[in-house]
């Protein structure tokens, strides 16, 4: 093995880290660009792509040929080396990012790592002053490999689809339920499928892209258990035209649209846009089908005129069909009135009213007794991570560290504010996705917040900044020093955040 071959071998290992960390963030934005591009804008694209070490070790082996001190192989070596120790560093504190191996990563990361061993050999061996330069290539080679591997991602995902929905085409009688909304389309998904009860199934928590759903419809249609003859499939979109594609494979019967928000509008452009990729799911119900939207949602509400399926509409004001009164939140849950009839429904935040209503609503459609209803709603078992409120070492914790969007976390203040516990404690990473509305949104955020908690927490600092506007005192930046919630406090936890850090919050037991 030559010297130059050593160092091309070294240094194609020092790039396929910088590759495996880049594979993580894009994967983590479902290979989206439209994602990753907004992710880079609101974190700063230098330090998410190149970090700080790499161009610094990148300038200063390339000054050091410059000035004379170090001919170009010395300092590609001294470059790789440096490198390498970063590498055994990261993978030795087990602190090296990865993406998830399914096929799609392992394809783009082999074929990136691929581009880098050629570029480090050839360059190794004749143009060492240039090879200096690849750790600030990694973007562009791992932009590239997902490039040369799009048309086969296209073709693959396009037979995908179209296996799915010529399965749901063998079950013409099935009853399928599409369910969308800015928020609350998990909880309303899990709050139907209990009313349901074992004459449905539902997609998987938090499955709802086009790959996602059309691999389980495939997999619960040919393996439909006997007695199911409904079928509950969350809907979600980045832009428009993907809820129609969605409808074009499960081919839903009955539409649910559980709000019109802000959810995401960085990337849908705008409001109107945002609406009308929602409005696709009722445009998409057949005229013999139904339709049921939350009427609580002025947006959501007006896709009534995008349907010619029969419309019920749910809130807690007329008009509407079904109309809840007297909505508030008790021990174990949330309780409201329809008419006579009292409904408690075993999870936590008056904003959930509507949910439980549209869930009632279709359960009702379907010939559910409102006896049998009554009693899954009590029964109800909320996922973790999405509006969960339980109690951890002497600390009540909501934890909606799921997803979030603005109306998501103001349900949190006003949950906040009814509970009688003290310290209150914000821990959050802010909004994401809002585009030009990110400050006003948080700003917003912050004057709601203001008489609610004692202390604000941010893993993010620009959302800091922003919320701090409105919030009208000092936030805490959070790191492992960062003071936990006292005993008998109430400690809410919204936004993407990993568990580590709502641990660290706690109080030792």
């Amino acid at each position: 093995m030559t010297p130059a071959f050593a160092i091309a071998v070294l240094l194609t290992l020092g790039l396929l880290s910088q590759v495996l960390t880049l594979a993580s963030l894009w994967q983590r934005k479902e290979w989206r660009w439209d994602r990753l591009r907004e992710h880079l804008r609101r974190e700063g694209a230098a330090r998410e792509l190149f970090g700080v070490t790499r161009p610094t070790l990148v300038a200063a082996a390339s000054v050091l040929n410059m000035a004379g001190f170090l001919d170009a192989r010395a300092a590609l070596t001294l470059l790789t080396a440096a490198l390498a120790l970063i590498v055994a560093v990261q993978v030795g504190m087990r602190r090296q990012r990865k993406p998830t191996w399914t096929s799609k990563a392992r394809a783009i990361v082999a074929t990136a790592a691929g581009i880098d061993a050629a570029a480090a050999v050839i360059l190794s061996e004749f143009l060492p002053q240039a090879a200096l330069g690849l750790p600030l290539l990694q973007p562009m080679v791992l932009l590239l490999s997902w490039i040369l591997w799009k048309p086969v991602d296209a073709i693959l995902k396009h037979r995908i689809l179209g296996k799915a929905a010529a399965v749901r085409a063998q079950f013409p009688s099935l009853t399928v339920i599409g369910i969308t909304g800015s928020v609350g389309k998990t909880t309303a998904k899990e709050l139907l499928a209990a009313v349901l009860g074992s004459r449905a199934m539902a997609s998987p928590a938090y499955v709802n892209s086009e790959i996602g759903v059309a691999r389980w419809m495939m997999n619960a249609l040919n393996n439909l258990p006997q007695g199911v003859d409904t079928l509950v499939v969350e809907m979600g979109a980045y832009r428009e035209g993907e809820i129609l594609q969605l409808c074009d494979i499960a081919q839903p019967t009955i539409g649910i649209v559980t709000s019109v928000g802000q959810q995401h509008i960085a990337l849908f452009g705008s409001q109107e846009a945002l609406q009308r990729a929602k409005g696709e799911l009722p445009a998409a119900i057949p005229e013999n089908g139904h339709v049921f939207l939350n009427a609580d949602s002025e947006l959501c509400r007006d896709l009534k005129s995008m349907t010619q399926a029969p419309v019920t509409l749910v809130g807690t004001a007329t008009p509407v069909d079904l109309l809840a009164t007297d909505p508030e939140e008790v021990p174990g849950g949330i309780q409201f009135r329809t008419g006579s009839q009292l409904w408690h429904a075993n999870l936590p935040g008056t904003q959930n009213v509507t949910n439980a209503l549209l869930a009632i609503a279709v359960g009702q459609y379907l010939g559910i007794p409102d006896t049998t209803i009554a009693a899954r709603l009590r029964q109800f078992q909320p996922l973790e991570h999405t509006f969960h409120v339980s109690t951890k070492n002497g600390v009540t914790v909501l934890d909606d560290t799921h997803n979030v969007s603005p109306q998501s976390f103001e349900a949190a203040i006003r949950w906040a504010r009814a509970q009688f516990a003290s310290p209150k404690v914000l821990l959050t990473s802010g909004l994401l996705e809002l585009g030009e509305l990110q400050e006003a949104v948080h700003a917003r955020l912050g004057i709601a917040a203001t008489t609610v908690f004692d202390r604000a927490v941010f893993t993010h600092a620009t959302s800091m900044r922003e919320f701090q506007q409105g919030f009208g005192k000092p936030c805490e930046s959070w790191s492992k020093n960062t003071q936990p919630v006292t005993q008998g406090g109430v400690l809410v936890c919204v936004g993407r955040l990993p568990q580590s850090v709502v641990t660290s919050m706690l109080p030792p037991v």
